[in-house]
């Protein structure tokens, strides 16, 4: 008996947005541990087109390879040994990261450890937004940062996928957050909770009174003029920039976080989803047979929250229901 197929995007080569194309492949069976997921909404992340387009550690073995790693939908099998979710579940995740995870694809399979219920109410294309930005965000403030109520905090590029859930949570823990964006965001990100808000094209020692005691970076650039911001043995925690020493050289306490699957802590995400504490703002939504163009939308950058694929039903109707 032939293996059921389901439809997928794949990529034949390393490029542009245009070697996105959507085929047929087998669909992938959950072993133990696993269950495999009817997908119905995947985030669309910077990690996405940087493994497009081959950048240093993209983890591709062989051609074609399905891209993705965030991910939101149903439970359809489970595989041995497993108890923490059945078929039907709602559930949403990160799998495997940084190793493929193959999510751009109508089924995926995913270890439980990996994923967190998904609360009613809170929708598929909400949900495949959070996992890779919220993990990151959380992970750099409290694994990273050790935040702590009453400290100020300094989020850049605070508009964006990991800057607009870190605002969220920096506020909701009790710091004070200071927020780096376009003045076309300013009120997006002060509705966040950021008490202020600086012009990223203005110089930033002018707009901040006082030093600030955690810098979290999601953008990458004008690092020494963040690191200035800074008191004497603070925090800075870059998402993007490996090099960190020369803080470390000047009594300053950096950090590079790399995400990593945790279902515990997104089981704390999807608590702040299921009160309605987080917001993911979704900027715009494709199909998945639409990927190169939620590529090339996503890589001109300015996107205010995440941009997310949804799998379409067989009469063509986006399969995102709450």
């Amino acid at each position: 008996m032939s293996q059921p197929e389901m439809a997928a995007v794949v990529i034949d080569a390393f490029g542009g947005p245009e070697v996105l194309r959507l085929t047929r492949s087998p669909r992938p069976q959950p072993g133990p541990g696993e269950v495999q997921i009817k997908v119905h909404a995947v985030g669309v992340n910077p990690a996405d087109w940087k493994t497009r387009q081959g950048h240093e550690g993209a983890l591709i073995s062989q051609f074609p390879a399905v891209l993705g790693w965030d991910v939101a939908g149903t439970v359809s099998a489970a595989g041995p040994g497993v108890h923490a979710f059945a078929v039907g579940d709602r559930v949403f995740g990160l799998p495997a990261f940084p190793q493929p995870a193959n999510t751009y694809a109508e089924y995926v399979t995913a270890h439980v450890n990996e994923l967190a219920a998904l609360p009613d109410g809170v929708t598929f294309p909400v949900a495949a937004g959070a996992p890779l930005a919220a993990l990151t965000a959380w992970q750099a403030l409290f694994e990273a940062a050790k935040l702590r109520e009453g400290q100020r905090v300094l989020v850049n590029a605070a508009a964006g996928g990991v800057g607009h859930i870190a605002v969220q949570l920096a506020r909701g823990a009790g710091a004070e957050v200071l927020a780096i964006a376009s003045p076309r965001n300013r009120s997006f990100v002060e509705g966040l909770g950021a008490t202020q808000v600086l012009d990223y094209s203005r110089e930033l020692a002018v707009q901040v009174e006082g030093p600030v005691d955690v810098v979290i970076d999601a953008h990458g650039e004008a690092e020494d003029e963040l690191a200035e911001l800074l008191r004497p043995g603070g925090t800075f925690v870059s998402i993007v920039s490996p090099d960190l020493e020369r803080f470390r050289a000047c009594g300053l306490i950096a950090y590079t976080v790399f995400v990593h699957p945790e279902g515990r802590q997104l089981d704390r995400v999807a608590e702040l989803l299921g009160r309605g504490d987080l917001l993911i703002n979704i900027d715009r939504t494709f199909p998945l047979d639409q990927a190169a163009d939620a590529h090339a939308y996503a890589e001109r950058g300015h996107t205010r929250g995440k941009v997310v694929l949804e799998v379409l039903t067989e009469d063509g109707n986006p399969d995102s229901a709450a």
